[in-house]
């Protein structure tokens, strides 16, 4: 059996290592895809632009809330459409501003998962801490969230 030539070595490997980097520069882009869904709807919260906002979620996506307490958690929900109405009449004088300390973000097809860390502050006061925890799902129109559940303390941040 005859060796191969050391050009169709070379130029087999370098196809390889192209594939390789464009699934991976693939993943990559997604991840950032999912991260710009989250950044929209909190540079929607602080600008009082309910478009961004809406334009983040799938319609029916459950909001809720993890409500520590003496006797153990309990679990606090919300619709999109209260959460937007409430910022829609946020008074003008009030800025909201979620700022997200790191994105954690896994991705698998058309499925992600977030969880972001963040501290939220009320015209540069704090008022709390917690944790995101996203579910997203890639539709035709793009990343959607269909999921979040958070936690909030004001302490231990």
């Amino acid at each position: 059996m005859e060796k191969p030539n050391r050009f169709y070595c070379i130029k087999s490997l370098f196809f390889v290592l192209m594939l390789s980097f464009q699934f991976s520069a693939f993943a990559q882009s997604e991840e950032e895809n999912v991260k710009a869904v989250i950044q929209s709807l909190f540079e929607g919260m602080k600008t009082k632009n309910t478009d961004l906002v809406q334009a983040a979620f799938y319609p029916e996506a459950p909001m809720q809330t993890v409500i520590s307490g003496e006797n153990g958690s309990t679990i606090g929900s919300n619709a999109v459409a209260d959460f937007v109405s409430r910022i829609a009449t946020t008074p003008e004088d009030t800025q909201l501003d979620e700022r997200i300390l790191d994105y954690q973000i896994k991705v698998d097809g058309d499925m992600a998962s977030a969880w972001t860390p963040y501290e939220f502050y009320v015209n540069d006061q704090f008022s709390h801490c917690g944790v995101n925890s996203f579910q997203l799902v890639k539709m035709a129109e793009g990343w959607k969230i269909v999921y979040i559940i958070d936690t909030r303390r004001k302490e231990d941040c």
